[in-house]
């Protein structure tokens, strides 16, 4: 059980831990979108409307936002919604923009086959990555918004961008990339730490560009970075270039020991997501399932 502050007795009551007050109005108030005189306005409105929530309330009365409300009951339940600094959250996140939105429900339900799948496994694979034949099917995406689905679980999740050659994931979260995995892989990494994203999300960007991705990602340094992330993370997921134009996913895939194959809807050739499938296996990849993205 978590204690907030210091125990404190209560008139009437024994004596217990103070805990943080998760009342919608109270986290309004803390982050300063209504003062008493708003909140008294909001309450008044509930009196006069029975069953009126007080986040819908002060919504009706045009007292704050709807993102004011979103970001508040994030917090509420305890639910990593925005970066810590108070950044504008990037649009390729939508289960932190829109998290009602039916392709977030859609994400939901891929992590939880994905779960299911690993309680299924005897050896659970150092990771996860997440490929596709082509350019432009999802992958970034996918993965981005997966890891974040996992750390709402409390999960300690790694992102890792592979894309040695078209990175994205230092823009979708907002990261320097001066750093990353180019510098783990070369040894010019002394330990090189992933960086916190959104609760208990971390994202270890590709880094500085190298002249040669594909021998870097074939060298011994990325199967012990992947042990040594499998023993701190509970979960770790790997953005990795198109398979079609080079290898680099193969050896990714083969070092996670699992990959998720992605398909886009009236985009990819159904034999090349086959084939891409068919060769990860093949070459002892655990393939977990194959999704079809629409966007």
């Amino acid at each position: 059980m978590r204690v907030y502050g210091e125990a404190q007795p209560l008139e009437g009551t024994p004596c217990e831990p103070l805990r943080r007050d998760l009342r919608i109005g109270s986290i309004l108030a803390a982050e300063g979108k209504l003062d008493s005189t708003r909140i008294g306005q909001v309450l008044r409105l509930q009196q006069m409307r029975r069953g009126l929530r007080f986040g819908e309330a002060a919504l009706t009365l045009g007292l704050i936002t709807r993102e004011d409300l979103h970001k508040a009951l994030a917090r509420q339940y305890d639910v990593p919604s925005q970066r810590q600094n108070g950044a504008t959250v990037n649009p390729d996140l939508i289960v932190l923009r829109d998290a009602r939105h039916p392709r977030v429900e859609r994400l939901r339900a891929l992590r939880t086959q994905l779960l299911i799948r690993w309680s299924n496994l005897a050896t659970k694979p150092r990771a996860l990555a997440i490929v596709s034949p082509a350019s432009g099917e999802g992958r970034s995406h996918v993965a981005a918004n997966l890891a974040v689905l996992f750390a709402q679980l409390s999960l300690r999740t790694l992102l890792i961008d592979a894309d040695l050659r078209a990175p994205r994931q230092c823009r979708t979260f907002d990261i320097p990339d001066r750093s990353g995995l180019s510098a783990v892989l070369s040894g010019r990494a002394a330990g090189e730490v992933p960086l916190p994203a959104f609760g208990t999300l971390s994202v270890l960007p590709a880094g500085a560009l190298p002249p040669n991705p594909q021998e870097l990602l074939l060298r011994p340094a990325l199967a012990s970075y992947l042990e040594l992330a499998s023993v701190q993370y509970d979960v770790v997921l790997i953005d990795t270039p198109p398979a079609r134009t080079c290898a680099d996913a193969h050896g990714v895939a083969f070092c996670a020991g699992s990959a998720l194959v992605l398909a886009r809807t009236n985009h990819t050739r159904l034999n090349e997501a086959a084939v891409l499938a068919r060769g990860l296996t093949g070459a002892g990849t655990l393939v977990l399932g194959a999704v079809l993205t629409t966007f």
